[in-house]
């Protein structure tokens, strides 16, 4: 018997996280994106047609994806907040296919080629769709930025790009109490926050005693092992940063999120 199907399995189930984590940023819901990701393994499933052995499974994965999500129209998804809602009204003003073109570049890491293939468009379109992405995402939206990391030189490294894109930083915090603490003294419109801090703390149970008093404040975690965030669990991230990351990264997530909470210039 063929190894073939089993691996090409393998390699699919290996790639549902990341799939899920695409998703749910390109539709703004955690609902929408799974229920999305759900229809793309079911159709899958349900093809009889032997995979493509020349082409990686997590391209064949997100091509599936794509054909199932523009069948449906390519929607956004039910907002989560209002917020996200009043993002969703204007997403219409995004040049078609560049958003995903984005995410699948900076947040997946496929490359201008691999995405012509899942998009099926060239590769050069698919590069073209990404400048105009950057430049339309960065340009929405401007807003106080908060930095919960404890290793002072990857801090510095956030802070500076998230304030070439424009942002303010409210400030660093490098435990769960100084997080409290310095969102209390200053609400932020956006926070990146990592996963472990310097007093063994949890940068998640500070983003959570953060969104009990401020809720709808987008949130980009950073963290070495995105897989332990895709659990399947509730709630869960939509903007994920892996490390190590790039300054084009960081960039490209501030912007979504930010967009994504907001269209509209955020208080000064």
């Amino acid at each position: 018997m063929s190894k073939e199907p089993r691996d090409f399995a393998s390699s699919i189930a290996a790639s549902v996280p990341f799939l899920r984590r695409y998703a749910r940023a390109l539709t703004g819901s955690q609902d929408s994106g799974d229920r999305y990701a759900a229809a793309t393994l079911e159709a899958i499933l349900m093809d009889d047609t032997p995979p493509d052995a020349s082409i990686d499974p997590k391209i064949q994965l997100f091509r599936a994806f794509h054909l199932v999500w523009a069948s449906a129209g390519a929607p956004v998804g039910e907002a989560d907040s209002h917020l996200a809602a009043r993002a969703q009204r204007h997403m219409v003003d995004l040049t078609p296919n560049t958003r995903e073109a984005l995410l699948l570049h900076v947040i997946e890491g496929f490359t201008a080629d691999e995405i012509g293939a899942i998009m099926s468009i060239t590769g050069s379109e698919a590069a073209e769709f990404i400048d105009i992405a950057r430049r339309e995402m960065e340009t929405s939206v401007t807003g106080r930025v908060m930095v919960i990391e404890d290793e002072a030189i990857i801090a510095m490294d956030i802070v500076a790009i998230v304030q070439d894109v424009g942002h303010a930083v409210t400030g660093i915090a490098r435990t769960r109490t100084e997080a409290v603490k310095l969102a209390n003294a200053q609400r932020p419109d956006l926070i990146l926050a990592d996963i472990q801090l310097a007093d063994n703390s949890s940068g998640i149970d500070a983003v959570n005693d953060i969104l009990a008093k401020f809720d709808d404040i987008p949130v980009i975690f950073i963290t070495a092992f995105p897989e332990r965030l895709l659990t399947g669990d509730r709630p869960e991230p939509a903007f994920l940063i892996t490390k190590p990351f790039s300054e084009e990264q960081v960039r490209s997530a501030v912007s979504q999120a930010m967009f994504f909470a907001s269209t509209e210039t955020l208080a000064a």
